[in-house]
């Protein structure tokens, strides 16, 4: 999916499609302001931020409970660097991969959503703002990749692997670091910032035309 030319005003995020509807996330007709000046996708998603009419697109950030210090650190630099972008981090809500992703993002002011596979919201880990309890087990796995704009997965393991198929089956962008099991579709990143910079070149190129 191709990357758009991105140009930013103060408060406004701006390509050769149009101006960029924060709240339906479409490019709608518009002439590109004089003032305007070209940014790469993070930088436009920093203008973006704190926008009164926009959306909190979500990202969701997958790995195992059973992690290692490297993919615990990652996983939460990558979540305070989606809050720095204004983006909302969903992950299962539980341990490992999760709560150190969770932990980066709460404590950096960004929203975190926990689906987690049980009955009780009271089980999601404490660095979960909305906690979602599904009841599903882990059938909430496929839930996680639905409901996401993009996939981060740090790491593998079995339950991981079913959230980058199901990523992949419903034709969302999947980046893999720290070990993430290969497969066919699976974009891969070397360090939290390249991952990062994938996934907010993902979002614009997800945007439509109104």
């Amino acid at each position: 999916m191709p990357i758009p030319q991105l140009f930013v005003t103060k408060n406004n995020v701006f390509s050769l499609h149009g101006q960029l509807d924060p709240w339906t996330w479409t490019w709608r007709p518009a002439d590109l302001p004089k003032e305007a000046i070209q940014a790469n996708a993070q930088e436009a998603l920093r203008v973006l931020k704190n926008a009164s009419n926009r959306r909190k697109l979500p990202v969701g950030v997958i790995g195992p409970r059973d992690a290692t210090d490297d993919q615990l650190s990652t996983a939460q630099e990558i979540g305070a660097r989606l809050a720095d972008l204004g983006i909302t981090m969903i992950c299962g809500g539980k341990t490992g991969v999760m709560t150190a992703a969770a932990k980066g993002c709460f404590e950096q002011g960004g929203l975190t959503v926990g689906l987690i596979p049980d009955h009780e919201w009271q089980a999601a880990n404490p660095y979960i703002a909305l906690p979602i309890a599904t009841g599903l087990s882990e059938a909430r796995n496929m839930i996680i990749a639905k409901s996401c704009e993009v996939l981060i997965a740090i790491g593998g393991s079995y339950g991981t692997l079913t959230e980058i198929a199901y990523g992949l089956h419903f034709s969302k962008p999947v980046i893999g670091l720290c070990g993430a099991t290969p497969v066919a579709g699976l974009q891969t990143a070397d360090s939290a910032s390249d991952a990062i910079t994938l996934m907010a070149d993902h979002l614009f190129a997800r945007a439509q035309a109104s």
